[in-house]
């Protein structure tokens, strides 16, 4: 018999993080690593998450517990774009919501403008095999961000909610 586990209970559980002198990245002899701070002090008390490395970055921000410098440059104007666009195709899949808000909290526009993505509506050919290989949303989805695992996080918006609001059956 299969057990599930649900969020709750993944929150309440013990922080799952390696210390990092059993990460396999960090050289456990080396003496410098016990003036680093260990991943369990350091994200334990933020907002939980069930994928990726188990933490809501955007609620982590959005809440105050975290306050990330928004850019290196002093001169750089931080523009923050409260637009989603919705990406449908029609298929199986709930059609995609992207939420520029969440994004450039993040990351200032020439991140991905105009590369990896042009901005102009309809002038990117979005596939799931080009972002699985690391390329467009998949150049952070599955890297910094959350995992690509977590489909309905981007596959959001039911195909029938946009059907009706474009008058199609």
């Amino acid at each position: 018999m299969m057990t599930m586990l649900c969020a709750s209970s993944l929150a309440a559980s013990t922080a799952p993080w390696l210390p990092l002198e059993k990460d396999g990245l960090h050289d456990p002899r080396n003496p410098g690593i016990r003036e680093l701070q260990q991943p369990a002090d350091a994200l334990r008390p933020l907002p939980r998450d069930t994928a990726g490395n188990l933490v809501r970055w955007v609620q982590a921000l959005e809440s105050g517990a975290i306050n990330p410098r928004t850019n290196i440059l002093p001169e750089t104007k931080v523009r923050v774009l409260d637009q989603d666009i919705i990406v449908s195709k029609y298929g199986s899949m709930p059609a995609v919501k992207f939420p520029h808000r969440q994004h450039t909290l993040w990351l200032d526009c020439s991140n991905c403008h105009p590369s990896p993505f042009i901005e102009k509506a309809g002038a990117n050919k979005l596939s799931m095999q080009a972002i699985l290989n690391g390329e467009q949303c998949g150049l952070c989805h599955g890297a910094v961000a959350f995992p690509l695992t977590e489909c309905n996080r981007c596959h959001s918006v039911p195909n029938e909610l946009l059907r009706r609001q474009v008058g199609q059956p």
